[in-house]
């Protein structure tokens, strides 16, 4: 197949398209970097109150003791934004040229018992209690005066940005919309005042008509490769009702979208040779929320394996050499 550049309709991104760029899909599982396993006995994680780390804000089970938690969220020891700036009357400054904003905010992690398991290797009940506790802790941060968006998100492997090996999680909360989510946002607004429906709603109609991406669906669950995907083997799931907000979603669903998150996980691993990735929930922010029940709230996964290089960096148009309906082939689900 040539080249295609494709247009995301959320994001307002053009994607590139190239499959000449790499000589076949099976070059993807070619987990390239090795990761570091740090023992038991070295791992900061595995029992946090020993190495200083702060009280956890709550742990799983709990109705059971601490020293028997499963889960617990905690606040981490080296964040990237402070919530010490809580007097200022505004975190927001300006001068001639330039706008800034304090780096107020939360930065939390989520930690999993079990040294070994990350979240597809993890039972029934504990990707479930992962999800509750995300909710949990996401309502708790959104009714903190300044905070304008969440985000949850784990970073799996070097190549992704986890610095420690034990499966963790994290939230930070922060005062700003980030472009990314206004991106999103404004083009979910957009296209509700003009057609009156949801635009992931619509999507989710076409991919079912299409039959060319999904690699999952359910009842309530789908799961498939954007059709502007920016990185290979990028993976979308949604619940397919209308939700706009992830702290809001009934707890069949919230279980139902853990369930299908690990069973993607799981054929990312098995098909491309466990590589590293990321995954993150794509919300409605907290600021202005009455203004944003046109969005729908879902889970983005990116397998690492792409290098922005100069092009990527200059035109912020991202090249990726598989085309995602190749990739649904591989990653589709039984």
């Amino acid at each position: 197949m040539n080249s295609e550049f494709r247009y995301h309709s959320t994001t307002g991104e053009w994607v590139l398209i190239s499959p000449k760029r790499v000589a076949r899909p099976s070059d993807f599982a070619k987990n390239k970097i090795k990761r570091v396993k740090v023992s038991k006995k070295e791992c900061h994680f595995d029992d946090p109150q020993k190495y200083n780390n702060k009280a956890p804000w709550f742990w799983f089970p709990e109705d059971k003791p601490l020293n028997q938690w499963t889960i617990q969220i905690l606040p981490n020891l080296f964040p990237a934004v402070f919530a010490d700036s809580l007097g200022s009357k505004s975190h927001f400054h300006k001068d001639d040229m330039y706008f800034v904003a304090d780096g107020f905010g939360y930065h939390d992690l989520l930690i999993t018992k079990d040294h070994n398991k990350t979240f597809s290797a993890l039972d029934y009940d504990q990707k479930n209690q992962v999800f509750l506790a995300f909710q949990k802790r996401y309502k708790q941060l959104a009714s903190l005066n300044g905070i304008a968006y969440v985000s949850i998100f784990q970073n799996y492997g070097p190549t992704a940005g986890a610095s420690v090996f034990h499966p963790h999680y994290q939230i930070i909360a922060i005062p700003i919309i980030p472009n990314a989510i206004s991106r999103s946002v404004d083009s979910s607004a957009k296209y509700y005042k003009k057609n009156k429906r949801c635009i992931h709603c619509d999507i989710i109609k076409k991919e079912q008509k299409d039959k060319k991406r999904i690699i999952y669906e359910d009842k309530n669950i789908i799961a498939f490769l954007p059709f502007a995907s920016k990185e290979p083997f990028q993976v979308n799931i949604f619940p397919k009702k209308h939700t706009p907000f992830f702290e809001n979603s009934s707890k069949n669903i919230i279980s139902n979208m853990a369930v299908v998150l690990g069973k993607v996980l799981n054929k990312i691993k098995k098909e491309l040779n466990d590589p590293d990735y990321n995954f993150f929930i794509h919300t409605a922010p907290v600021l202005d929320k009455t203004k944003n029940s046109h969005y729908h709230w879902h889970i983005e996964i990116i397998p690492r394996s792409n290098v922005s290089a100069g092009f990527e960096l200059e035109t912020g148009v991202e090249i990726n050499p598989i085309f995602p309906e190749e990739g649904a082939k591989i990653l589709k689900i039984n």
